[in-house]
C-alpha cells in the first residue's frame, strides 16, 4: 500500500530559468524571489535539489510525493503569453523528476484552455491544482467549469492551494502572507465551494491545503445562519500542512477522519506528526490519499508522469 505526501514545491531548472527571465513579478534574481505583496524570499537552491528531496521523503516514511506550482508566485494569474512559458517549463520539469516523486498539473486561470489542461493530463499528472482566489466565489466557478468538467469526466482530483497575497497595500511581518490572506484564501474556497462548486460538479474530488484554513472548524455557525448542518463531504478532502496536533485534532472533531490527508507543504515547512494514533495515522497517509486520488479504496498509487 503506498502512503503519500499530497502536498510539496519543487523548482526544476526550467522553471528557476523562465523566472530569472522576466523583469515583473514572479521573478528570481539569482536566488531572490521577487511577487506582489511579499516580501523578497531568499531561496535556497538546496531545497529543490531532486536526490536531497526523495531522501526526505523517504525519511518521512513515505512512498510518493506530490509536486506542485506553488500558486502564490501567481504564474495562473498572468496573462496567457506569460503563463505559458513559466507553465510549461514546470510540467516539463515535474515529467522529469526521479521517483518517488508525482506531480499535480497547473493552469492559467486568466483565459480557460480546457484542451490545453487536456494536454497536460494526458501525460498522468495527478490532477490539477488551483488558486484559491480562483474559486472564491460564483464567478470563479463559472469561469473555471470547463477545466473541472475535464477533472470530473477523468476521474481526476482538484488540489486548491493559496494563491497571490496580493497588492492590497497592507504592510506586516514575513509571516503576514501565510497567516492572513492565505486564510482568508482558503476559508473562502471551502465556503464556496461548498455553495456553488458541489452543486455544479457532484462528482468532483478536491483536497483543500491548510486544513482549509480552518474553515472547516465555523460549521456550528455555518448551521446557525441557515447554511445546513454541516454534512460531511466524503469527497471533500483537507490536508495538513503547517499545523500541529490541535488544528488536526479539532478538525477531525468537525469533520471525521477520514477525509483528512497528509501534506507537509515541504520546503516551506516540515511535516509534523499529530499524534493521534496508528489508524490515523494510516488513514491520513495511505487510505485517505488513495480515495482523494483514484476514488477507490484498493490501488498501487498515483500515475507518475511521464
Amino acid at each position: 500500500m503506498t502512503s503519500v505526501d499530497v502536498h510539496q514545491h519543487g523548482w526544476g531548472p526550467g522553471l528557476v530559468k523562465a523566472l530569472r527571465r522576466r523583469r515583473e513579478p514572479p521573478f528570481l534574481r539569482d536566488w531572490t524571489l521577487y511577487l506582489h505583496g511579499e516580501p523578497p524570499y531568499p531561496v535556497r537552491p538546496a531545497d529543490h535539489d531532486p536526490a536531497r528531496r526523495a531522501r526526505l521523503v523517504r525519511d518521512d516514511g513515505l512512498d510518493r510525493a506530490l509536486i506542485s506550482l506553488s500558486s502564490p508566485l501567481g504564474v495562473e494569474w498572468l496573462p496567457p503569453d506569460e503563463a505559458e512559458p513559466l507553465l510549461a517549463a514546470y510540467h516539463e520539469d515535474a515529467v522529469a523528476l526521479p521517483e518517488p516523486f508525482g506531480a499535480w498539473a497547473a493552469a492559467c486561470v486568466r483565459e480557460i484552455d480546457p484542451e490545453a489542461l487536456g494536454r497536460v493530463l494526458d501525460r498522468g499528472f495527478a490532477g490539477l491544482q488551483l488558486p484559491a482566489d480562483a474559486l472564491a466565489d460564483a464567478a470563479g466557478y463559472r469561469r473555471c467549469a470547463p477545466l473541472l468538467d475535464l477533472l470530473e469526466a477523468r476521474g481526476l482530483p482538484l488540489f486548491v492551494h493559496p494563491g497571490p497575497a496580493g497588492q492590497d497595500g497592507r504592510e506586516g511581518p514575513g509571516w503576514w502572507a501565510a497567516m492572513v490572506p492565505y486564510a482568508q484564501q482558503m476559508h473562502a474556497a471551502w465556503f464556496a465551494f461548498r455553495a456553488f462548486g458541489r452543486p455544479r460538479h457532484p462528482r468532483l474530488r478536491v483536497c483543500f491545503a491548510m486544513l482549509a484554513g480552518l474553515a472547516p472548524l465555523h460549521g456550528e455557525r455555518l448551521a446557525a445562519r441557515g447554511g445546513g448542518r454541516g454534512e460531511v463531504d466524503p469527497d471533500t478532502f483537507v490536508e495538513t500542512s503547517s499545523y500541529g496536533p490541535r488544528a488536526v485534532d479539532a478538525t477531525v472533531r468537525a469533520l471525521g477522519v477520514d477525509v483528512i490527508v497528509h501534506g507537509s507543504d515541504r520546503p516551506y515547512a516540515s511535516p509534523r506528526e499529530p499524534d493521534l494514533g496508528d489508524a490515523a495515522r494510516h488513514a491520513f497517509r495511505t487510505a485517505n490519499p488513495r480515495r482523494l486520488l483514484t476514488g477507490k479504496e484498493h490501488t498501487d498509487g498515483p500515475r507518475r508522469p511521464s
